[in-house]
């Protein structure tokens, strides 16, 4: 497939390149400065805006599916925009964790003890993933992170279990994912389509 990766610079956006290039799909790298996009063989390289949904459509006109992997400071409607403008069916996005539940049912952002000081960072994610559970016209997945994401070895697939809603952890109640991990339930999702229209999310 021919797949637009935004803010494929960025720690999750390079590692899930690096996945996409290493299974034979086509990268076009967008990010805001060329000079730290990723090379190579498989990936073209188009510096540009994703904030502006114009921009955006031009950059990734042509292409099979859109992995967003950027702050969420651009809002759910411009990159729904962008991709209806470029006639893009399916968008896959990296989001957070603070969306997630615990074992109790609780948001983690609602959730006693969750850090008052991260809520004004985190909220903007939980608002996308609330938006785009209106959408209809458009073939979204949303991956939710573990809880603390990493640099860290690409231990490969069956290193790490899939979830919907709540948050996966681990026998010690952590909830850990290398970066280069994440990559590859995201490009699995790219390529097996099994949450359509939906959350999930994975940690070791």
């Amino acid at each position: 497939m021919k797949v637009a990766v935004l803010g494929a610079s960025g720690k999750g956006g390079s590692e899930i390149t690096k996945e996409l290039v290493s299974r034979g799909h086509e990268v076009v790298a967008i990010g805001r400065n060329a000079e730290t996009l990723p090379s190579g063989e498989g990936i073209t390289q188009r510096p540009g805006d994703a904030s502006n949904a114009d921009e955006l459509a031009g950059l990734i006109k042509g292409v099979d599916a859109v992995i967003s992997a950027i702050h969420f400071d651009v809002p759910s409607a411009t990159l729904l925009s962008a991709v209806k403008k470029a006639s893009v069916d399916r968008l896959l996005v990296m989001g957070g964790a603070a969306s997630l539940n615990n074992a109790d049912g609780v948001m983690l952002y609602d959730a006693e003890g969750f850090p008052d000081f991260l809520k004004p960072i985190v909220k903007p994610a939980i608002d996308f993933l609330d938006e785009l559970r209106k959408e209809e016209g458009t073939d979204w997945t949303f991956l939710s992170p573990a809880m603390n994401i990493f640099e860290g070895e690409r231990k490969g697939p069956g290193s790490f279990r899939l979830g919907k809603d709540e948050l996966v952890v681990d026998e010690k109640g952590e909830s850990n994912i290398s970066y280069a991990d994440f990559a590859i339930a995201m490009v699995d999702e790219l390529e097996n389509h099994d949450h359509s229209r939906s959350r999930f999310t994975l940690a070791y």
